[in-house]
């Protein structure tokens, strides 16, 4: 996966912010410079945090059913966002 480019499913860390170093899916690719992310928790479905790309840090890491599920137009639930986070994050070793 090329982390250059910003994916709908892809795990990304935050590097700047108050929320500096909480873990996010992106959910949305707004343009270049801005996505949509979500935790499942603090930042759900209803309502996802914009963040600027140039302060997040992207990880080679994606959430394929998840990704594939909001290509299609089909419902997530908070709780596969949430287990999607953790699971990702944990088989990252960087953390």
């Amino acid at each position: 996966m090329n982390t250059a480019e910003a994916q709908i499913g892809q795990l990304v860390r935050s590097a700047a912010g108050r929320d500096k170093g909480k873990t996010y899916l992106i959910y949305d690719v707004l343009d270049e410079a801005f996505v949509r992310v979500i935790d499942g928790e603090k930042k759900r479905l209803t309502n996802p945090k914009r963040k600027n790309v140039k302060h997040l840090e992207l990880l080679p890491v994606k959430a394929e059913v998840i990704a594939d599920k909001l290509g299609r137009g089909e419902a997530v639930t908070e709780v596969e966002v949430v287990e999607a986070v953790r699971q990702l994050g944990l088989s990252h070793k960087d953390f």
